[in-house]
């Protein structure tokens, strides 16, 4: 297919979505046309290095080692983001030096918090290696690290110079990590695009395969809607908090997990239904709207269990939530598929009942 350019205009530094298979063979020549410095340092997992970072080095010129971090969710705290610093550090990266995070959404929060606050900011470029990171984490600027008590809630605005999304570094993703980026797919296809939706429900077999004719347009589609989203509010003050659909009970459950039993993309799959269900409960959303969230959602793939979870914990941890504004909950409700509003008067009651109803223990 031929390659998909997006435009992401932000106020800060505005910036291309680059899709297209064998993106990742051609990045070294992109940063050369870009004009970004040539002293260029990557951050990766050791299992993204060990899969693809041979075909990743015979493109980029590497300075130094790669700086190899663990991805998984309960990494990402702050002594993972002290280990790249100390990386720098130790190989003397400049100003006229550039991060490249090679990997999930995890290595490039933690990396891309690394390059916003080194030497108080150096030149970023993501290069996303998981659907979930592709089509959500790596547009939009949003860098950081989870603190304990709760997700992301240390981090930066920090606007990368490029994004490079190959998506044949997919063919290698394992299908729960794969089946985790498409609840992020249905996030945007249930705020902002009923077509987005259908083609989800109705291409699954071409876009598990991995087909670059069903996939490539779905991550297309969503990273295009993210670009329109953030140029319009960069630094969520409005608009942007659509984005965050799913997520305040989803973090929830990542936090009182421990970020050990989810997903990113499986918490937001519940937070999506619980929010359905708050939504119906209020008239916002007719039955038939959460029914087809709900038979989406379960078409994907099993979802872990979560009848061990109490409710109790859950309303704890939503209350740490960075979405909180003068101790108001702001949450994502759908009003319809494609369509959402935003709620800043959902009582501790209502949230109770609607995890009730999605399983959660009373």
């Amino acid at each position: 297919m031929d390659p998909v350019r997006i435009e992401v205009p932000t106020p800060s530094r505005p910036y291309v979505v680059t899709i297209a298979d064998g993106a990742v063979d051609h990045i070294g020549r992109l940063l050369d046309e870009l004009h970004l410095p040539e002293r260029r340092f990557v951050v990766s997992s050791p299992t993204v290095w060990r899969l693809h970072g041979p075909q990743f080095q015979r493109a980029v010129n590497v300075a130094g080692e790669p700086i190899l971090v663990p991805d998984g969710e309960r990494f990402k705290q702050l002594p993972t983001v002290a280990r790249i610093y100390d990386a720098l550090v130790r190989l003397n990266a400049d100003r006229a030096s550039m991060v490249l995070t090679f990997g999930g959404g995890v290595i490039g929060d933690m990396a891309g918090f690394a390059a916003a606050t080194y030497l108080r900011g150096i030149a970023l470029v993501h290069v996303p290696t998981t659907l979930l990171a592709q089509v959500d984490s790596a547009i939009g600027g949003k860098v950081g690290c989870n603190h304990p008590l709760g997700k992301n809630l240390i981090g930066a605005f920090y606007q990368p110079h490029a994004v490079v999304i190959d998506p044949e570094m997919l063919r290698t993703l394992a299908r729960r990590e794969f089946r985790a980026g498409l609840y992020e797919v249905v996030k945007y296809g249930m705020t902002s695009s009923a077509a987005l939706f259908d083609r989800v429900a109705r291409e699954q077999k071409g876009i598990f395969a991995r087909v670059a004719e069903a996939l490539t347009p779905v991550i297309a589609e969503s990273c295009r809607i993210k670009a329109d989203v953030v140029a319009a509010d960069e630094r969520e003050a409005g608009p942007r908090r659509v984005l965050n659909f799913g997520h305040t009970a989803g973090h929830a459950i990542e936090a009182v997990t421990k970020y050990r039993r989810f997903r990113h993309g499986e918490a937001i799959g519940y937070g999506m239904l619980v929010a359905a269900e708050l939504a119906k409960s209020r008239g916002a959303l007719a039955e038939h709207d959460r029914q087809a969230l709900s038979d989406l959602i379960a078409s994907l793939g099993p979802l872990p269990p979560i009848g061990d979870i109490g409710v109790t914990h859950m309303l704890e941890a939503v209350q740490h939530d960075k979405k909180m504004v003068a101790g108001r909950l702001h949450f994502v409700l759908p009003v319809a598929v494609g369509a959402t509003t935003i709620a800043d008067d959902v009582t501790e009651n209502e949230l109770k009942a609607a995890l009730k109803r999605v399983g959660f223990k009373a």
